[in-house]
């Protein structure tokens, strides 16, 4: 099946935002049965959505960590995390996103959101260390 240029796009911004080996691992594991939902994602999600250039990917992370916070979706937030730190989203700022979300969305959500994004940054620092 040929890809339209939306979900190109989508699979580009994808990669810019999340990296490269992360969206080519999700992309090569996805199955008859989950293949649909990962161009969906890919076309909309990524292609449409992130693809207005409305709003920079910088803030548009900023979103996703406090939106993933509130719905409690803990390994969405760790790869956004990551995602944030590559478009350029500082410790600080992340840190400011997730002390909001403990007004708005409860202690509780915030305290999860706080240990997983502190093992995301910790991760995403150890393998950029490690590039040359």
């Amino acid at each position: 099946m040929e890809e339209s240029e939306l979900f190109q796009q989508g699979f580009a911004n994808r990669k810019e935002v999340l990296g490269e080996a992360h969206v080519d691992k999700s992309w090569a594991s996805a199955d008859d049965f989950n293949r649909p939902i990962q161009r969906l994602v890919t076309e909309f999600c990524w292609g449409r959505v992130w693809g207005d250039e409305t709003l920079p990917f910088k803030t548009r992370s900023m979103l996703n960590i406090a939106m993933l916070t509130a719905m409690s979706q803990h390994h969405e937030l760790a790869v956004h995390v990551r995602g944030a730190l590559n478009n350029g989203v500082s410790k600080a700022e992340i840190q400011a996103v997730l002390l909001q979300t403990a007004v708005y969305c409860g202690a509780p959500a915030a305290l999860a959101a706080f240990r997983i994004t502190s093992a995301a940054i910790d991760e995403w620092e150890k393998e950029n260390i490690a590039r040359p």
